[in-house]
């Protein structure tokens, strides 16, 4: 197969690197929100190309060009506060190591070219100018987009956009550029190209963790930060559930089939102990989701995946529930216990769609065991932990080693865009745990850090 556009996308990336490296940071910011400007000025159109291709409808997708111009204008902030100017300096010192030392200066640099899967479930807020590239032009990093094949009259249609706000203001077309209906090899050959100097990846574990071996298999790997998804189990306690057993049993339904459960923050587990409390609020779960009806999933081939994995866990656990099926597939819950479900991989797997599992546990122990088989998640949440016990205690510091994100309040789906921001989590929810790709830490990723001995005033810049 023949690579010609990505050759040249690369290639104009790398003519812009060093430019936009340089560019202050008046220049930057001017691009990001010259960018979110753009977005909302074409908002309407916008939002009918992707509802047509990804049938997320017109309210939610209206929320997420808000959310995506936010990010651009939220990193364009973080520029202006100097984030990517932060330097520590330690002055030289006088005599012998170890207290002498000559004067140093630690700066931050940018990687290089960035390489940027689109997600299928964002087509814009992790799509062309979602937050993986929004961070890294605001770190100084041009961006090589991806497109997705879920939405690629959207991804066109965007870039095309982006283009006339990068020429309107004389920046270099490599700043950003769009690599379109490239297939699996195609993407292979995008990562291992050499002159990509780090790879964003949101989507499946299996294709994020292809991508990634390809990433490290070169003749100099180079940073991968792929965001694989996960099955965020969430811990409903009695002490929850004896205050509040119905609205939370409705919270929880409204978060398993919110967006056809095409969220990577779906909750999948949910883990109750043995007990009347736990029985009920099981039957008000399935009183919540019985008149819900889905919209159809992104694409034919995801729901044909969410039905082959329901099929596997069905084969695998009790089936609970099964509603009504609409446009898209009817929402499900299964039901196992703690010892099948610590044994028994598959059902521990992403079904990505409408549906979870129900683990009962005996004991707390059980909990702790039951999180700790999962290994790595994006969230965890607990409901009923507010009272300062050692059990509790013990849940919060498993769930904090399992997870990226602990919920002591609310569902895990809907991610908020701020500093404080943590989506990334230990191994299979993401290959760089100690990095987040929303919030603005997400730009970190793409700046390297420099020493510089006893160097002059400018190169300090």
């Amino acid at each position: 197969m023949k690579h010609e556009s990505i050759d040249t996308a690369v290639a104009l990336a790398e003519s812009a690197a060093p430019i936009w490296a340089q560019a202050s940071v008046q220049v930057r910011c001017a691009l990001l929100e010259g960018l979110a400007v753009a977005l909302e000025r074409e908002q309407a159109g916008l939002v009918a190309i992707a509802d047509e291709e990804t049938h997320l409808g017109p309210v939610r997708l209206n929320g997420e060009v808000a959310r995506t111009s936010f990010q651009l204008r939220g990193f364009a902030e973080q520029l202006k506060a100097g984030v990517t100017q932060r330097k520590i300096v330690d002055e030289a010192i006088s005599g012998p190591p170890p207290a002498g030392r000559p004067q140093l200066t630690r700066v931050q640099r940018p990687l290089g070219p960035v390489a940027m899967f689109s997600a299928s479930n964002f087509p814009f807020a992790f799509s062309v100018l979602g937050g993986d590239t929004a961070s890294a032009l605001a770190a100084g990093c041009p961006v090589v987009v991806k497109a997705h094949s879920g939405h690629p009259r959207l991804s066109k249609a965007v870039y095309e956009l982006a283009q006339k706000v990068i020429r309107s203001q004389a920046l270099p077309d490599g700043v950003l550029t769009l690599v379109e209906g490239a297939s699996r090899g195609a993407g292979g050959y995008l990562v291992q190209h050499p002159g990509i100097a780090a790879v964003a990846f949101t989507g499946s574990f299996q294709g994020g963790t292809a991508l990634w071996r390809l990433t490290n298999e070169r003749p100099r790997p180079v940073p991968f930060f792929g965001e694989l998804g996960s099955i965020n189990p969430l811990v409903a306690l009695p002490a929850a559930l004896e205050v509040d057993s119905e609205n939370l049993a409705q919270t929880l339904a409204g978060s398993i089939t919110m967006g056809c459960g095409q969220f990577c923050t779906s909750p999948g587990v949910i883990v109750v102990l043995q007990g009347e409390e736990s029985e009920r609020f099981i039957g008000q779960l399935i009183e919540a989701l019985a008149p819900l009806r889905t919209h159809a999933m992104l694409t034919p081939s995801m729901r044909e995946g969410f039905e082959q994995a329901s099929a596997v866990l069905a084969g695998q656990a009790e089936t609970l529930f099964t509603g009504t099926e609409g446009a898209g597939p009817a929402p499900r819950l299964y039901r196992t216990d703690a010892a099948a479900f610590i044994a028994n991989a598959h059902l521990r797997e992403e079904m990505f769609g409408p549906a979870a599992v129900i683990v009962t546990v005996s004991d707390f122990e059980q909990i702790e065991d039951v999180l700790k088989a999962i290994g790595g998640t994006l969230t965890t949440t607990l409901w009923g932990v507010e009272a300062d016990t050692p059990s509790n205690r013990a849940l919060v510091r498993v769930a904090e080693q399992v997870s990226g994100r602990v919920l002591f309040q609310g569902v895990p789906t809907g991610v908020a865009v701020c500093a404080a921001q943590q989506h990334g989590g230990p191994w299979p929810s993401s290959t760089a745990p100690q990095t987040t790709s929303v919030g603005y830490a997400a730009l970190e990723r793409f700046l390297r850090p420099v020493a510089l001995q006893g160097a002059p005033v400018w190169a300090q810049r």
